[in-house]
């Protein structure tokens, strides 16, 4: 939005009223501008935030506490991924390398860690690495009708916080159901509970993630700023978004550093079942058991020490089954408002899907080439998660130390998102890269290792990078988008990054199941994957941060004025007026629609 003059020689914030009701309908012809002067503002500032108070809540909420941050910390450490992400996809492949067979082969031939695999899928047959891709994209969508019909419900009332308590519980107790896969004719009931249990783990990441800029907002120094230095002229609206985009990447990159410790540690803790079981089959279920009981211990404390925050009451005419797609559809109405937000969803939605579908990928070739063994994994996963602990620290020390921005930070990493599929590309013309290198993989008839012509550290390699540079990915992204979302509208935004991100690879793995399953050849998705990965860094490079948050700012006030104009029946600009004594000058403005 342009800025606009006005009469006085004092700067002015420009508010654009989006005409509204609670039921996100809005009469287009009638926009109400309104210059208020920044000295006004200021010397208003207590009057104008009771009366806006209904969304915010800035003197109510409490402030944030050591033992609710180390909970948030902790959940997250044992919500790391290995068993949902890791074990519970490696158990459902192994099922289903079991049941199938390779194509072309009379009397069936049973399928090898080297040959193409195939089942019976809806009345012919499909390849193995199809059939994984097909439940990632069933995951994918359903995460996408969750985050659009639950995802701004979670700003309302405490919904948000029973929302994470029931996906969490649900994806807990599927863990524990995966111990029952025990032979490869049970792949068809892996598959479900997998899908699930996936769904319901990509989701408590999201809502999750959206907890954690109130936690930044109401930490004690960052509220000192912007309730006392802030308002008291100490300090400048600049310098205070720095003091809290800094805060915001110290709470992301410290849970994320969690994560990848959790990581660590389950893998460690899951050796201790691995090796003196790995003569015995149902070592891996037993694993996956351990890991799931370990977020169990250290996740069930977020949901006791977490404070009440809640929010605002759902708007009249509105229920939580309901308030999601408006509130969706209401943002989606909003792109013109806010398109540094919509640009970076754009540019996301495209990197998070090659990214995402890049490491499926990854791993089906990975776990043909280990022979599903848990034990090989976790070795993997150790080397990845040293890597990530070590990056995410360092990358937010290197951060603090010379004060660089969140977006030159992301950028750096995202080089790396394009190079991981480039390197699965190059494998289309020679053998020697591109994850064909294998590992050492146990012989559980000899309890030997059998050796293979090629070397071995090319999946360590990958895990490696993966490691160094992904890890810290994550944080930046979220980070990122939290800076240029609206305050006040945080699930409804993380639940729109969360389709961007988890979602958005409804795309990516039907793509490639579908190019996979003509050419019987994994390697010949990693083209169409680095494509969209370079093109979504390139779309990032020109996402203006700046220019996003003051867009956000102007969209938050916009709606707190909507929204009071409506709850009080008092026309927008009585609303002004009325605000502290603030005087407003009306430009080009229509005729107020109440709802």
């Amino acid at each position: 939005m342009s800025s606009n003059s006005h009469p006085s020689k004092q700067p002015s914030v420009l508010i654009e009223n989006t005409n509204h009701d609670d039921n996100s309908q809005r009469n287009e012809g009638s926009n109400t501008k309104a210059t208020i002067t920044a000295q006004e503002v200021q010397s208003t500032r207590d009057d104008f935030e009771r009366l806006f108070g209904v969304d915010e809540h800035l003197y109510d909420q409490p402030t944030t506490t050591r033992r609710e941050l180390w909970s948030y910390y902790l959940y997250y450490n044992g919500d790391n991924g290995v068993g949902p992400g890791s074990y519970s996809q490696a158990l459902f492949q192994w099922a289903l390398n079991g049941a199938g067979w390779q194509p072309g082969t009379n009397p069936r031939q049973p399928c090898t860690d080297s040959s193409p695999c195939v089942v019976s899928w809806a009345g012919g047959t499909r390849s193995v690495s199809s059939v994984v891709l097909i439940a990632n994209g069933l995951c994918f969508t359903f995460m996408t009708v969750i985050f659009v019909w639950l995802g701004s419900a979670a700003d309302y009332g405490s919904f948000g916080r029973w929302l994470l308590l029931a996906l969490t519980v649900i994806c807990w107790a599927l863990q524990y159901g995966m111990m029952a896969i025990r032979h490869p004719g049970q792949w068809p009931a892996a598959m479900a509970m997998y899908v699930v249990a996936y769904i319901a783990y990509g989701a408590t990441l999201v809502f999750y993630a959206a907890v954690f800029p109130r936690l930044a907002q109401y930490m004690p120094h960052v509220r000192k700023a912007r309730e006392e230095d802030l308002k008291e002229g100490k300090i400048s609206r600049q310098e205070y978004d720095a003091i809290e985009s800094l805060e915001r990447n110290h709470i992301s990159n410290i849970s994320t550093a969690h994560s990848n410790i959790g990581y660590l540690l389950t893998l460690v803790l899951n050796l201790s079942v691995l090796l003196p079981l790995q003569n015995n089959s149902y070592s891996n279920n037993l694993a996956l058991c351990l890991t799931n009981s370990y977020w169990v211990v250290l996740g069930v404390w977020w949901f006791i020490f977490q404070q009440k925050r809640p929010g605002p009451k759902v708007p009249k005419g509105s229920n939580y089954a309901t308030i999601g797609f408006k509130q969706i559809w209401l943002a989606l109405r909003e792109i013109r408002s806010l398109p540094q937000t919509f640009l970076y969803f754009v540019a996301y939605f495209l990197l998070a899907d090659g990214l995402n579908t890049t490491g499926t990928l990854v791993s089906i070739i990975q776990n043909n080439y280990v022979s599903f063994s848990f034990l090989q994994l976790t070795y993997l996963g150790i080397t990845q998660a040293v890597c990530s602990i070590a990056s995410t620290f360092g990358f937010w020390y290197i951060q603090k130390y010379f004060k660089f921005r969140t977006k030159s930070m992301f950028l750096v990493t995202n080089l790396f998102s394009v190079l991981i599929p480039l390197w699965g590309m190059v494998g289309l013309w020679t053998q020697r890269i591109g994850y064909h290198n294998r590992v050492s993989v146990p012989n559980f008839h000899r309890l030997s290792f059998q050796a293979h012509n090629r070397p071995q550290w090319e999946f360590y390699f990958y895990n490696v990078v993966f490691g160094l540079f992904q890890a810290p990915y994550y944080a930046y992204a979220q980070t990122m988008i939290s800076e240029l979302m609206p305050q006040g509208y945080d699930n409804m935004f993380f639940a729109l990054f969360g389709i961007t991100n988890r979602a958005s690879s409804i795309i990516g793995p039907n793509v490639i199941q579908a190019i996979i399953n003509n050419t019987q050849n994994n390697w010949m998705g990693f083209p169409f994957l680095f494509a969209i990965c370079a093109a979504a860094t390139i779309t990032i490079a020109f996402v203006d941060v700046e220019k996003g948050r003051a867009d956000a700012r102007r969209f938050t006030e916009a709606r707190k004025i909507a929204r009071v104009s409506a709850e009080t029946g008092l026309s927008r600009d009585e609303v002004l007026k009325g605000s502290g004594g603030i005087m407003t000058g009306v430009e080009g403005g229509g005729p107020s629609r109440e709802g």
